[in-house]
């Protein structure tokens, strides 16, 4: 094969590398984009924060006058010594040269009770936010360190505590953990294992240390007073009947345990006060915070939205280096430092265009989506990434980048842009109604539901067509079953 040169003109879309940039911010989130700007902060020496007092000043400012000043605000008092030699003999120390830092006796302080009560308040309310996360086997290892136990049982103690889950339950058998201490404990008998076992079962939470549910309410009950009403029905139940009870079999209930359906349902009530899952009020967890993007307020009948500040702080180009670029020659760090200002400008203006589309775009959900706004997720419209995109004369692609993970703060709530945007359902009318809506619908109609007769998905179908919504019963499951609601037999209650 003869190897030959051709010369070819095409057309081809490239993205230059300030159009990448700005892409990147875009899709960014609140967490994220903070990241991306401590990174550029930190590695582009032009950039800096706009409230950084410090970041920049004037070059002709005469630093003499400045350091007088802040040694005389020191050194406010009377005889101090403001001169100071440049270099200090060898043979001296500092404290010969300076007088040691005078001692004052300060008088005690006049408290204001009132002003420690408010800070006491303030401290425990931030002590709340920001509390570290309690394990639960840290909670029971306290406890078992204020109970007399023998060597012994102390490590076949800390065998069970570790086979706790999170929900309080014991994950093993009492089998597997005298066979795990075996070869430490050639000696051990499964009953000793049994005797710690009902020891720790009376550690805090009630009912931890469990084998399976019903047993999780007999500890509790156990616990409770001889003198509380239906305590040895309630135990009877759940030991024996627990399983009628979950099938909601009333007669047989009522027969098994000889009482009428008033005392039952009395008893019923009092297993209901129990906690199935005691573990997890003691394994505390750190609140997740949603911090918004935009604020939706209503001013004069009209609604606002403005930018969240505090997500993207205002950034600038330091003074002092720019001003440095012109006074040094063009030698390598200078052109290192044009460098750095060329990106911090480009860097900027992405910012600046992240914010401006930003808030375009959620100017153009509220607009749509007043209904919303003024009544709820009952009122939403549907609403597509097409709709936004044709009115802003945007890309989908860009909307769909803008609207993902970013979040509104509205007067129902801080939601995120996606979900403004559904699909549609015909109505008789001929008009639309948005999934969000019809879902809106259907929780609130299981709210208002009788407990004892629970709505099945034809019947809500019904409702929904009697308002003109025209939507089957296989679509009313799917959206149940996307809010986490349980079907109308699983919800149906005793009494």
């Amino acid at each position: 094969m003869k190897q030959s040169l051709n010369l070819r003109m095409g057309h081809q879309l490239s993205m230059t590398p300030q159009l990448q940039q700005a892409i990147k911010l875009l899709q960014l989130s609140t967490l994220d984009l903070q990241q991306e700007i401590q990174q550029a902060l930190e590695s582009n020496i032009m950039l800096e924060l706009e409230d950084d007092e410090f970041g920049s000043f004037s070059l002709d400012a005469p630093l003499h006058d400045k350091k007088s000043d802040n040694l005389d605000l020191l050194h406010g008092s009377e005889g101090s010594q403001t001169d100071i030699p440049d270099d200090l003999p060898i043979d001296s120390s500092w404290d010969d040269i300076y007088d040691a830092e005078p001692e004052y006796d300060s008088p005690a302080p006049d408290y204001d009770f009132g002003s420690i009560q408010e800070m006491s308040n303030f401290e425990g309310e931030f002590e709340s936010q920001r509390t570290s996360t309690l394990s639960l086997q840290a909670h029971l290892l306290a406890q078992l360190d204020l109970v007399s136990f023998s060597e012994h049982d102390f490590a076949i103690a800390i065998a069970i505590i570790d086979s706790i889950n999170m929900e309080g339950y014991l994950t093993v058998s009492v089998d597997d953990i005298s066979h795990s201490l075996r070869e430490q404990m050639p000696d051990l008998e499964l009953d000793e294992v049994h005797a710690v076992l009902h020891r720790i079962q009376y550690f805090d939470p009630a009912g931890i240390g469990a084998i399976d549910l019903g047993d999780c309410l007999r500890l509790q009950l156990q616990q409770l007073p001889d003198s509380m009403p239906h305590k040895n029905d309630a135990l009877l139940l759940v030991t024996r009947h627990l399983d009628l009870l979950a099938t909601h079999e009333q007669a047989k209930l009522v027969r098994k345990l000889g009482v009428d359906e008033e005392e039952l349902g009395e008893i019923v009530a009092l297993i209901r006060t129990l906690d199935p899952k005691p573990g997890e009020k003691i394994q505390s967890k750190l609140s997740e915070y949603v911090v918004p993007d935009v604020y939706v307020r209503k001013i004069n009948d009209r609604w606002c939205v403005d930018l969240n500040p505090e997500v993207a702080p205002k950034l600038r180009v330091n003074e002092m280096y720019a001003g440095l670029i012109k006074k040094s020659d063009s030698g390598k760090d200078n052109t290192i430092m044009k460098e750095h200002l060329q990106e911090a400008k480009w860097f900027i203006k992405s910012l600046h265009s992240r914010n401006d589309t930003l808030l375009r775009v959620a100017r153009c959900i509220v607009e749509k989506q007043t209904a919303f706004l003024e009544h709820g997720s009952i009122a939403m419209k549907s609403m597509v990434l097409r709709d936004v995109a044709e009115e802003l004369e945007l890309h989908e692609s860009t909307i769909s980048r803008v609207t993902t993970q970013k979040y509104m703060h509205t007067p129902n709530g801080i939601v995120e842009f996606k979900y403004f945007f559904s699909s549609h359902v015909s109505t008789d009318g001929g008009g639309e109604c948005s999934s969000t809506a019809i879902r809106a619908l259907i929780k609130e109609l299981i709210s208002n539901e009788n407990a004892t007769k629970p709505l099945s998905d034809s019947k809500i179908a019904e409702f929904l067509k009697a308002k003109g919504i025209n939507v089957a019963r296989r679509t009313v499951a799917k959206y149940r079953e996307a809010m986490f609601i349980s079907s109308s037999s699983q919800r149906k209650r005793l009494l």
